[in-house]
């Protein structure tokens, strides 16, 4: 399941990711939160939280993220990943050049939930 964050500025769209992720949850809450904000901001930031409940993405859901990011790719001001999981981590670094914006990792057990490090200014 993911999950939007609430009260966000409107230029950053930040997601909680838990469970199972489908395409269906990329299709029925990312993919129209990133169009909502791309309709008021040329440039978002993105913020996207795989907790420690999260249990894996499906090959849908895969290919979903990957369609987001790639149509999107000079729209990413600034992105934001937080995750223990390594092939995340290593995945997110492999393709962070596709992306014109920065591209960060947190590890989520050094910040803990909301790091000082977590501030969007």
């Amino acid at each position: 399941m993911i999950k939007l964050m609430p009260e966000l500025p409107s230029h950053v769209v930040g997601f909680v990711a838990s469970g199972q992720i489908t395409a269906e949850d990329y299709e029925s809450v990312v993919i129209p939160a990133v169009e909502a904000a791309l309709k008021t901001h040329d440039k978002i930031r993105l913020l996207y939280h795989i907790g420690p409940e999260w249990t894996g993405f499906t090959a849908g859901a895969m290919w979903d993220d990957a369609k987001v990011g790639l149509s999107h790719m000079t729209a990413w001001e600034k992105v934001a990943v937080v995750t223990d999981v390594e092939w995340i981590r290593a995945g997110v670094k492999f393709f962070g050049f596709t992306i014109t914006g920065v591209v960060k990792i947190f590890v989520r057990r050094r910040l803990g939930w909301w790091g000082k490090a977590m501030t969007w200014s």
